[in-house]
């Protein structure tokens, strides 16, 4: 896979960290159309069908990608295949095979050209990467991705709990995705004792049910079944079955900024050991990129809120605000650190200090990319 993403208008880094846009452009508007800048700057390499071409042809031996593949053209963002086509294989990572095409193209060009490439996937039900928004820590994002994400949780006020959470996330088809959720914690309980081990695993699917590139928006409805895998004692497992199905949305807004929303519930089939409960979550955040290719920043702030249904019970309202950040130059690596305070039913309830470590597995591996 790194070696296709090597390959012109290839694409690196995940959508997720690329919002922003190219600076607008003071050259005159190209007279050439998509396919007549692709014909000339990249068909000898890609091939006119985008499929790439013979070695003989090329000279090269590194094999172009194919841009018909629909799971390969479609998951980044145009802003990462600009970065690409204008400053090369380095910009990213990658190697100089790619050539930079910064000084023969306007950014017009590149635009159109890039254009002419999202063509080459002929089936539309695959939603852009561009849609594939900033993750938050606690609000699930509507796009499928394939992910590894390391959340750890640490209590700074209240009793002390240290949890952690290994999400595995893996996309299948055009818009579906499957997760395993894997859970541990240490708790303080009663006693100034600390007991600790693996929490209630979950097993999830989410489909992509709509999806409008043009309106920049996209749904999806899943649900997860978690099971009663942890200790109960030990104050870690629920003790309960429980199915948990949600709904969520994303829509880009202006200026690189976007907004999420997220509603569920959480259906027990123990009520004595763990009642129901509905959520719904909110975060609204805004992407700024470093220099021109850079580390991309994304501060965040999420609203959650969950209350029991139950007769008589509040709604628990939390503030998380929160940043990701890149971590190397093909931004498939990204540290998020946030704050969980409640704002509301305080007792009992502790602030936390957040952090995850994502991996966008499909862009490269651990090493790649730096």
């Amino acid at each position: 896979m790194a070696a296709a993403l090597l390959a012109l208008l290839a694409t690196a880094g995940s959508a997720s960290a690329q919002t922003a846009s190219s600076p607008p452009s003071t050259a005159p508007r190209p007279t050439r159309t998509a396919a007549e800048i692709y014909d000339a700057a990249c068909a000898a390499c890609h091939g006119p069908d985008g499929k790439g071409t013979p070695l003989a042809v090329r000279g090269f031996e590194l094999e172009p990608p194919d841009f018909s593949d629909c799971n390969f053209a479609t998951r980044e963002p145009d802003a990462d295949w600009g970065a690409i086509v204008h400053g090369g294989g380095p910009v990213r990572g990658f190697d100089r095979t790619m050539p930079s095409f910064g000084d023969a193209l306007t950014e017009d060009e590149i635009a159109l050209a890039v254009s002419h490439v999202r063509t080459f996937c002929g089936d539309p039900s695959w939603p852009r990467g561009d849609l594939n928004l900033p993750r938050a820590i606690f609000t699930e994002k509507a796009y499928p991705e394939d992910e590894a994400v390391w959340t750890t949780g640490l209590n700074v006020t209240g009793d002390g709990e240290f949890s952690n959470e290994i999400v595995y996330e893996k996309r299948f088809g055009a818009r579906n995705q499957i997760e395993i959720k894997a859970p541990f914690a240490v708790a303080h309980q009663p006693g100034s004792t600390w007991m600790g081990g693996a929490g209630d695993i979950g097993l999830g699917f989410k489909r992509a049910f709509y999806h409008d590139m043009s309106k920049g928006r996209i749904a999806a409805f899943g649900g997860e079944v978690v099971l009663p895998t942890g200790d109960e004692s030990s104050g870690i497992g629920s003790g309960a079955l429980r199915f948990e199905p949600f709904a969520s949305f994303g829509q880009i807004l202006r200026y690189d900024a976007f907004f999420q929303a997220q509603g569920g519930a959480e259906i027990s089939a123990n009520e004595n050991n763990a009642g129901h409960e509905a959520f719904w979550r909110l975060v609204v955040g805004r992407t700024w990129v470093q220099g021109r290719y850079g580390r991309a920043w994304t501060p965040m702030v999420e609203l959650l809120a969950a209350r029991e249904l139950e007769s008589g019970a509040k709604i628990e309202w939390d503030l998380v605000p929160q940043v990701q950040v890149t971590l190397n130059q093909r931004q498939h690596l990204m540290l998020n650190v946030g704050l969980r305070m409640p704002v509301s039913v305080r007792e009992g309830r502790s602030t936390s200090l957040m952090v995850y470590f994502l991996w966008d597995w499909f862009d490269g591996g651990l090493r790649d990319g730096w």
